[in-house]
């Protein structure tokens, strides 16, 4: 499955929490998540810009292969264009990450970050925290025109809006979570 979403940087949280209202995006919950990234020893399908994830709330956990989709431009660039998700929710984070290890999995980093919830209709709407970067937003559905029609509610530029990971947002501030074995409030550790 193609994840439709774009992210939407430096927001400012109390305004948009207005918009959304004023729109009629109804607020779900807060979550703080815990994750651990899996990948094989030989970084492989970080090469292919996939990953495995297992992330927990605390009251749902879920197991999830990512890749960030590709279009190569001119001169040898590449472009995000989209990230292909299979998901399933799993019923206990640390068993899932011992069988994750058990399979040959390493674990390349942990993370936590927290998130307010907003959802109208089909359209999610995710004001994400990470740790040392600004706040974000990121709008998901079923297409990226509805994506581009929620964003324009808001008074955001479709244009303006990133495709990718939050890795992808973090190399924006000059970070290579990559280089990271773990991203949390707490600090930032290189591995």
């Amino acid at each position: 499955m193609e994840e439709f979403e774009l992210k939407f940087l430096e927001v400012d949280v109390p305004e948009l929490e207005k918009k959304l209202i004023k729109i009629g995006a109804k607020r779900v919950d807060n979550y703080e998540y815990n994750r651990k990234l899996f990948d094989y020893p030989d970084g492989s399908m970080n090469d292919r810009h996939g990953w495995i994830r297992v992330r927990t709330d605390g009251k749902e956990t879920t197991l999830t292969y990512k890749q960030t989709l590709r279009k190569k431009l001119n001169e040898g660039k590449e472009e995000n264009v989209g990230v292909k998700e299979i998901e399933v929710v799993v019923d206990d984070y640390e068993k899932t990450c011992e069988l994750m290890k058990a399979i040959g999995l390493i674990v390349t980093t942990e993370e936590k970050n927290t998130r307010t919830r907003y959802e109208k209709d089909d359209v999610v709407f995710d004001i994400d925290s990470w740790p040392f970067i600004p706040t974000y937003l990121e709008i998901e559905s079923s297409s990226f025109k509805k994506v581009h029609e929620a964003a324009r509610e808001l008074d955001l530029d479709p244009k303006n809006g990133i495709i990718g990971s939050a890795g992808t947002i973090y190399k924006r501030y000059g970070f290579d979570t990559g280089t990271y074995s773990s991203i949390t409030f707490e600090g930032m550790i290189k591995k």
